[in-house]
């Protein structure tokens, strides 16, 4: 991966050559002028005209409906936000339409992992102190064969799962079954040193699982963390032209400006066929539909017309969960969550409505955005796109919207790699995340902990953990006054 120093190279823009930020040693200061990025007509509402005009300051501010959605897609928006905060429950069951759950499990409901429609956290300790409803581990193993690199190479699968455990771990079962284990947390303090010499302590997570039931786990099993992610806009996302996606890619860095953004190409259940990934934390689903099924299978074990297996995430080598009761029923078309309950959830998630922004004038907020684009942050927050036609959904068609992502896969350093492949996204790469709605982490989600794992306590943090691709805006973000650094933070909070 080709990086260099910034000397900031943006129009309208001057600033010295920064000194790399390291751990225990301070940046030298930056220097840029105070001309401005000026604001564009629109910014001021995120997700374009679908933007929500209802109050955003309460913990409900994630949870409305896309403006201009409609009486009747209003309707399907409330049955499916029924459906997404519903407990499920073990079969069998009186409640016939609300059994199915597990065998094994990570959570009873859609909402208990996306608090208030937004961002999961990992656990305030270790069990049997807390646990994880709204962060587990993925688990998968090296090819070990030639059909499995078969697999992989043809994009059939992201990852050879772990062959008794699964793609993840659950950490609950149904009565009479036992759970797999649970996720077990080791934090390091370490400190960094900032230019002006302010020290950020960065905790340092070590992942592992205590208690395993079902026997040792693959002696090369990699186990990934995930933190449950803000459901925001995700049907503008999707709506989002693939050729826009695909032309900012630069996979071999061909313009040598040290971002080489790649695409994850994974296999389309719906289609039967490749397709773009834009969802999950490495781009490893195509779509809101793809996403949510594999949701409903992994987290809570129930069938859907795109994973119609009862069984969720059980494997061979648990014959009992294999064979317990499941909630399928002739009145759902053979499934636990049949195509009816499961196009509403669908549609749902895709009218999340975006929140406007917020102190959209403050100079202190636009002093933030022109430190945003002097360090180049841009590069991979790309601030916005139109999208394309939505078949029924006009409110999100040809909407000029303000995500900051480009939902490529970037190389994000040695710090945060997973070293664990899924798709075409290797063990250090992760998909850029969109920044809109940010700053309402702590109203909506009660915590303010950041990254794929939440393993940053504030944005500041998250910030300072970016390396590979992102290590020059790092290290100027690093070397920036305190004053600018609280600015530029500011405008993150207001996207």
């Amino acid at each position: 991966m080709r990086l260099r120093l910034p000397l900031l190279l943006v129009p309208g823009l001057t600033a010295v050559c920064l000194a790399a930020a390291a751990l225990g040693g301070a940046p030298a200061p930056v220097r840029i002028s105070e001309a401005a990025i000026p604001n564009e007509p629109g910014e001021e509402s995120p997700g374009g005209s679908a933007t929500t005009r209802d109050s955003i300051d309460t913990r409900e501010a994630f949870s409305h409906f896309s403006h201009g959605i409609g009486l009747e897609g209003e309707a399907k928006f409330k049955v499916g936000n029924a459906i997404f905060r519903k407990l499920w429950v073990s079969a069998p069951s009186s409640t016939t339409s609300s059994d199915g759950l597990g065998p094994l499990y990570n959570s009873r409901s859609c909402q208990s992992c996306h608090l208030k429609d937004g961002r999961g956290r990992p656990p305030a300790a270790n069990f049997p102190a807390d646990t994880a409803e709204s962060m587990f581990l993925r688990l998968s193993i090296p090819p070990q064969n030639d059909e499995h690199r078969r697999l992989l190479a043809e994009r059939h699968v992201n990852t050879i799962n772990e062959p008794t455990y699964g793609e993840q771990l659950q950490n609950i079962a149904i009565q009479g079954l036992d759970n797999e284990g649970h996720m077990h947390i080791d934090y390091k303090e370490e400190p960094l040193a900032l230019g002006d010499g302010t020290v950020v302590s960065l905790r340092r997570p070590t992942y592992s699982i205590e208690g395993l039931k079902y026997g040792p786990l693959h002696p090369d099993t990699m186990l990934s963390p995930r933190v449950a992610p803000p459901m925001i806009g995700v049907g503008l996302l999707e709506a989002i032209p693939e050729a826009d996606i695909r032309t900012r890619a630069d996979a071999g860095d061909k313009d040598k400006d040290g971002i080489s953004g790649r695409t994850n190409e994974v296999w389309s259940a719906e289609h039967n066929k490749v397709a773009l990934g834009r969802f999950g934390w490495k781009a490893g689903k195509p779509s809101v539909r793809e996403q949510a099924a594999g949701a409903f299978a992994g987290d809570m074990g129930l069938s859907t017309p795109l994973v119609p297996n009862p069984s969720g995430d059980c494997t061979a080598a648990q014959p009992a969960c294999l064979n317990a009761p499941n909630g399928n029923t002739e009145r759902d078309g053979g499934l636990e969550v049949g195509a009816k309950l499961f196009d509403h959830v669908v549609f749902y998630s895709q009218n999340l409505a975006v929140p406007p922004r917020r102190n959209f004038n403050d100079p202190a907020v636009n002093r933030g955005k022109t430190l945003f684009y002097a360090l180049r942050c841009q590069s991979c927050h790309t601030p916005s796109f139109t999208t394309g036609k939505v078949e029924g959904q006009p409110h999100l068609s040809k909407q000029k919207i303000w995500p900051y992502t480009d939902l490529l896969l970037h190389d994000m350093g040695e710090g945060l790699a997973d070293n664990r492949p899924e798709g075409m996204a290797d063990g250090r790469e992760w998909r850029t995340a969109p920044l809109w709605g940010l700053g309402l982490t702590r109203l909506v989600s009660g915590h303010t902990q950041f990254l794929h794992d939440g393993r940053a306590r504030s944005i500041e943090e998250a910030i300072l953990w970016h390396a590979g691709e992102a290590k020059s805006a790092r290290d100027g973000y690093a070397a920036l006054s305190k004053a600018d650094r609280e600015a530029l933070i500011k405008f993150v909070e207001s996207l």
